[in-house]
């Protein structure tokens, strides 16, 4: 699914969810004024939740990419007569009149900056998931958002996904499950680490030299500027701070999880003969926790493991395992197995009576999904006008996101690490501990949790 469609999914999905208590206040008071760093797909995604669900007002678009600038301003102009102003520069939008919100959609590698700077501007922000690219940038954005009480919410919309809550209130809290022994967060899909990108010349949409920022410098390929740089550790976490995070995220979130007290990784590149990809194409974590062990597994090529997958999101998925049954939960879906019997109990979104075996995906899932985006956005917006933290507040996107840099670390240095957040520093590993923040290309200067 393209950018496109999804937006057009999504906003249709929106307009119907918008009640009208939430119009005529709109109407009657000044629309909260919105800024977009990062003008690609999600960021448009993101952009048209807050129109739809939260009652604001574009007024800068900022892209090194012109392209992307020349598409969203095209969406805007389906939600608002005020064209806004566009920037090359996130620096120069916020010296310009920053906005009450902004959004940060760039590239995982350009997330920390622009979000402390936003919030030092005054600005709360929307930011996308993983908060940033290494555990210190992660500090730094949490020092921030503290030092200048600025609400931001992290895009692991899971959190904001009804199934998710249902899942937990019905099986976990209930007790149903017994006592829990393992949980387990996977992701088994293809693609993303498979081929050869070929350098060609930069075009001249494109500020290559400000894209890559404080990223090493490599040669330009035709597929950085969509997604395509996921493949490459130098902009990201690989699949497990892509995915990853997501589903560590929201098992933390049902279980009530904090830091884990030791990550250990193993993986690596099984054929590198089919890519030039730099990121694990198989990876195993062990996570872990006080209470007990969650594990990540991913792996970008056989099949999956999981029978009967009928859509994507069953690929990828949280498993919480306990004495009394096994509970299985999608973005779509959940099954809770009991361990004595076979009285297996399954529900599933897209079916019009909640059997799985009806699950209709003529339409698609933007509908199911775009429900998440409304919640999250409102959640926002409630944490905004009651000066509360948000369901996916910064410092749970920091825990969550570390881990995944955690375990890319452990995997590195083919050791576990036990990070201690109130030094943090690894405990007893000085090698661990320089490696928490990556080495950044000048002229920009990484960020420090005591100097924000």
């Amino acid at each position: 699914m393209n950018r496109r469609t999804f937006v057009s999914s999504l906003a249709t999905v929106g307009a119907a969810a918008v009640t009208a208590p939430r119009v005529l206040g709109a109407a009657m008071a000044p629309k909260p004024t919105v800024g977009l760093i990062g003008a690609g797909w999600y960021g448009g995604v993101n952009l048209t939740s807050l129109f739809r669900h939260a009652g604001v007002e574009a007024v800068a678009l900022c892209d090194v990419n012109s392209q992307h600038l020349s598409e969203t301003l095209d969406l805007v102009a389906k939600f608002q007569s005020r064209v806004p102003r566009t920037f090359a520069n996130y620096r120069d939008m916020l010296a310009d009149h920053a906005p009450d919100i902004v959004i940060v959609a760039t590239p995982d590698h350009w997330h920390a900056l622009p979000a402390i700077e936003a919030m030092q501007a005054g600005s709360d922000v929307f930011l996308e998931k993983p908060i940033g690219i290494d555990v210190v940038e992660g500090e730094a954005l949490v020092a921030a958002a503290r030092k200048y009480d600025r609400v931001v919410q992290v895009n692991t919309q899971r959190r904001s996904l009804p199934i998710f809550r249902t899942a937990r209130d019905k099986f976990i809290r209930s007790g149903r499950l017994g006592r829990i022994g393992r949980v387990e967060t996977f992701c088994y899909t293809r693609g993303q680490t498979q081929g050869f990108d070929e350098p060609v010349p930069v075009p001249d949409h494109l500020d290559y030299e400000n894209w890559t920022g404080p990223a090493p410098m490599r040669p330009f390929s035709t597929r950085l500027e969509d997604r395509g740089w996921r493949r490459y550790q130098a902009y990201g976490n690989g699949l497990i701070g892509d995915m990853g995070v997501h589903k560590i995220d929201i098992a933390r979130w049902m279980l009530g999880l904090g830091w884990p007290n030791r990550i250990s990784s193993t993986g690596g590149i099984r054929f590198p003969d089919r890519s030039d990809a730099t990121i694990p194409d198989h990876q195993q974590a062990v996570l872990e926790f006080p209470e007990y062990n969650m594990t990540w597994d991913h792996r970008t090529w056989g099949r999956s493991p999981i029978r009967q997958v009928r859509h994507w999101s069953d690929n990828w998925g949280v498993r919480v395992i306990g004495m009394e049954g096994t509970l299985d939960v999608t973005m779509l879906h959940y099954t809770f197995t009991p361990a004595e019997d076979d009285a297996v109990e399954s529900w599933h979104a897209l079916s019009p009576d909640g059997d799985p075996a009806n699950a209709d995906f003529s339409n698609g899932t933007a509908g199911w999904i775009g429900v998440a985006e409304k919640n999250h956005a409102e959640d926002f917006m409630a944490a905004r006008e009651n000066c509360g933290r948000c369901i996916a507040d910064v410092e749970e996107g920091h825990i969550s996101s570390s881990c995944c840099q955690l375990a890319n670390l452990a995997l590195e240095l083919g050791r576990p690490l036990s990070y201690d957040p109130e030094t943090r520093s690894v405990r007893g590993d000085a090698e661990a501990t320089a490696k928490l923040a990556r080495t950044y290309r000048g002229p920009w200067e990484h960020p420090q949790p005591d100097t924000v």
